[in-house]
Parts: C-alpha cells; sequence; structure tokens
C-alpha cells in the first residue's frame, strides 16, 4: 500500500496556535490542547477587562474629584457639584475634571465658586 502524506491545514493551525501562545510558561505553550484552553481563557479575560479599566478610570476620576472639592472650606461635595454643572449646561466630563483637579486645584475651585454664585 502506498504511503498518504497529509496535508499542512492542521499543521498550519497548531503553528498559528503557538505562536499567539509562545509567551505562556510550562506546558500552556508546548501541548495543543492546554494552548487552546488557555487562550479561550486569555481572548475571555481581555475583553472582559477592556470594561473594567473603563470603570476602573472612571471610579479615579471621581475619587479625585471628590477629594480636591471636599478640601475647599466649604466642603462642596462631588454629587452636588456633578448637579450643579449640569444645572448650568457646563460641559465638563469627569476625566478632565479630574485632570484638572490634579494639576491645577485652583482652576477647581474657581469652577466650583462659580457654580455655587
Amino acid at each position: 500500500m502506498t504511503r498518504v502524506k497529509r496535508g499542512y491545514v492542521a499543521r498550519r493551525r497548531r503553528t498559528k496556535i503557538r505562536l499567539f501562545a509562545s509567551t505562556f510558561r510550562g506546558a500552556h505553550s508546548r501541548l495543543t490542547r492546554t494552548i487552546t484552553q488557555q487562550k479561550m481563557k486569555a481572548l475571555v479575560s481581555t475583553h472582559r477587562d477592556r470594561g473594567r479599566k473603563k470603570r476602573d478610570f472612571r471610579r479615579l476620576w471621581i475619587t479625585r474629584i471628590n477629594a480636591v472639592t471636599r478640601e475647599n472650606e466649604l466642603s462642596y461635595s462631588y454629587s452636588r457639584l456633578i448637579h450643579d454643572l449640569y444645572k448650568r449646561q457646563l460641559l465638563l466630563n469627569r476625566k478632565i475634571l479630574g485632570q484638572i483637579a490634579i494639576l491645577n486645584k485652583n482652576c477647581l475651585y474657581i469652577i466650583s465658586n462659580k457654580i455655587i454664585k
């Protein structure tokens, strides 16, 4: 019986998966089945953590704004500041306010004082 050589499709698929997992440690970068499992787990984690990152940054900005507004002698809170911003229709998002709070506290004091009056 003559010898049948198989195609290259399976080998190409495995090499592509191995390239993805080349930085993993141990069997996670060597065994095909384990590589496949780790690849699925890694992709699930990245998808989940993209949303997580947005949430974490929003929390950080809110914390920064709240800390600086409470330092003010008026003991103005974050929620009142945001509420008054919306009432005055000032389009400053939390990211910008967080940057202002860290880099230039006086500017945030001026903004909050203008809103109060």
